[in-house]
């Protein structure tokens, strides 16, 4: 399966879902190609840090500014995992023609709200990329929300994706703003290698489950 993280507004946290999804799929013997089409090279940086530590499991990830269609879809039965945003708009819509889901993490703001409804725009079904693969599904969800669940813009922001035209479903999952995420990337691990028992790890488990339900989820 090609998923493709994106969203047109930076510091939604794409590389990290990213990465840690990619870690997250090999530590359950599904292994993993990854694509950083971002020009801040987070994704791929961080798969450098674990290969110069030496933290099994590696991963591999393409750190290019452009991808074809027909290379993406080259890698038989290995999860492809696309990270990509606005500023390679020429490379995200060549992902997006080979995709079978779009995941759309928006963090909870107005603003983030209007960014994705943009790039729903971009994607949409009278676009080329759309016209060439309009099979895929479109996923969003909340990221960084705030951990006080009492506050209302987090439920306004997933209340607001629902009711955006392109999105095909909005993940009720939650990956809320701890700094467990944040720490774990400067030792090159994921949040679940870092604090198994964290909530952030059991949040992020959650996600992963969710998008992958076949996946036996020992880590």
């Amino acid at each position: 399966m090609i998923t493709v993280i994106a969203n047109l507004k930076g510091g939604s946290g794409k590389s990290t879902v990213a990465f840690n999804l990619a870690v997250w799929l090999e530590h359950n013997q599904r292994p993993v190609i990854g694509y950083d089409l971002d020009p801040q090279c987070t994704f791929s940086d961080l798969a450098m840090l674990r290969k110069e530590i030496e933290i099994k499991p590696d991963i591999e990830i393409h750190s290019v500014r452009a991808v074809l269609k027909d290379q993406l879809l080259s890698h038989g039965d290995k999860e492809v995992l696309v990270d990509v945003g606005a500023a390679n708009m020429a490379a995200m819509k060549e992902a997006i023609t080979a995709a079978d889901r779009i995941l759309v993490p928006v963090p909870p703001s107005q603003t983030d709200v209007w960014a994705t409804q943009r790039f729903l725009h971009i994607i949409g079904p009278d676009t080329d990329a759309m016209k060439v693969n309009g099979n895929q599904q479109t996923l969003a969800f909340v990221n960084r929300a705030d951990t006080n669940k009492s506050i209302r813009e987090t439920h306004e922001t997933e209340a607001a994706l629902r009711m955006l035209p392109g999105i095909d479903e909005v993940l009720p999952q939650r990956l809320r703003l701890r700094t467990g995420f944040r720490r774990s990337l400067s030792e090159g691990l994921t949040v679940f290698e870092m604090w198994p028992k964290s909530k952030a790890a059991e949040e992020f488990r959650a996600l992963a489950t969710a998008l992958y339900p076949d996946v036996s989820g020992q880590a």
